[in-house]
């Protein structure tokens, strides 16, 4: 007879994280929820990090170890997903650099347990040296604990893009379809955010599952390199691809989704391009003008037309290839943000 499936899938691609991996491996193997197996995939690693992947598969058999030519991020997730067990009923995913809490697993599945939800979706902290701080990006759809909500009754979950912060009831993810987008970054919002519009129900947890580290000391990831033409590049494309998988959606109701996810766009993602563009190289500010500017067209000038003054003047000069009058604007609006924190603090 064969033995049981465990309950949780786990899938933790490695590349050069030689530094923080063991930290990773140890947060997963103290889970108080222990029915697990962890897939590892070596993504072409050129450190000591599959050495410590094979050590932890060796001493520890809900570890093991599934090796590829370097593809990156989504690809290295889909190869780990393509490796899992039959049966499992959960699912979840891990970037090697981060820690999760002990509860973690626990907590997400018993909800889920409790309530059939496709998803639970849990907080999330920022891990620095320092300790952990609360992460911005969470604050807002994590702000209570609601039990079998939605997107539609909570909007604010569009903005829940991450992929680590989450356990799938499996027969969803699977159903669902949707892989990885390989070969670019910010792969995880084409896969969350439509996950968030098709799921019948998700449970949204205030308390944090996941340790999402800053790397400092030079160390950066390759996100955090705020002024990279290709973060600008491959984000609006992650935006594109969302629009995309919505615009296929044949269900009058994706319209509506489709809607609520142009205004998302239009009013945080893409005015976090806003604060970089000065500090930019010209190649930097061209790529920001070229994609912005196909996004925008393609979100078309009515999304546009309820947007305040100042963001439609934003958009307008981007829209005219007008870099110099932008970074104008732009460095006295930021000298107007920060003359303002003053007053507050003062």
């Amino acid at each position: 007879m064969a033995p049981l499936a465990p309950r949780l899938s786990l899938v933790v691609p490695v590349y050069n994280v030689e530094r923080y991996l063991r930290e990773c491996l140890d947060s997963i193997a103290a889970q108080t929820f222990g029915d697990f197996e962890c897939v590892l995939v070596d993504d072409g690693s050129t450190d000591g990090g599959p050495r410590i992947a094979e050590a932890y598969a060796e001493k520890d058999r809900r570890f093991r170890l599934v090796r590829q030519d370097n593809q990156g991020l989504g690809a290295a997730r889909n190869t780990g997903w393509r490796h899992l067990t039959p049966g499992t009923e959960y699912l979840a995913f891990v970037d090697s650099d981060d820690t999760l809490p002990p509860d973690a697993y626990q907590l997400m599945i018993d909800t889920l347990d409790g309530t059939g939800s496709d998803f639970a979706a849990g907080n999330a902290l920022r891990l620095r040296t320092t300790g952990l701080t609360p992460s911005h990006g969470h604050r807002r759809p994590f702000r209570e604990t609601r039990l079998r909500t939605h997107v539609s009754e909570l909007p604010a979950l569009v903005t829940d893009r991450t992929a680590w912060n989450k356990v799938y009831r499996r027969s969803f993810f699977d159903g669902a379809g949707i892989l990885y987008p390989e070969g670019i970054l910010y792969e995880d919002a084409p896969v969350s955010v439509p996950h968030h519009f098709l799921a019948e129900r998700v449970d949204v947890l205030a308390d944090p599952v996941y340790h999402w580290r800053v790397r400092e000391d030079g160390d950066l990831s390759i996100t955090q390199k705020k002024t990279d033409p290709r973060g600008v590049v491959d984000r609006v494309r992650s935006m594109e691809l969302v629009r995309e998988w919505l615009l296929a959606r044949p269900e009058p109701v994706f319209a509506d989704h489709l809607r609520a996810y142009d205004r998302n766009c239009l009013v945080e993602e893409i005015p976090m391009f806003f604060w970089t563009v000065p500090d930019g190289d010209r190649a930097y500010r061209a790529a920001y003008q070229q994609h912005v500017t196909r996004l925008l067209r393609a979100i078309g000038p009515e999304a546009q037309a309820g947007l305040s003054p100042q963001l439609r003047l934003k958009y307008r000069l981007t829209q005219a290839g007008a870099m110099p009058a932008f970074v104008a604007v732009q460095r006295a609006h930021r000298l107007a943000r920060r003359t303002r924190q003053a007053v507050r603090r003062g």
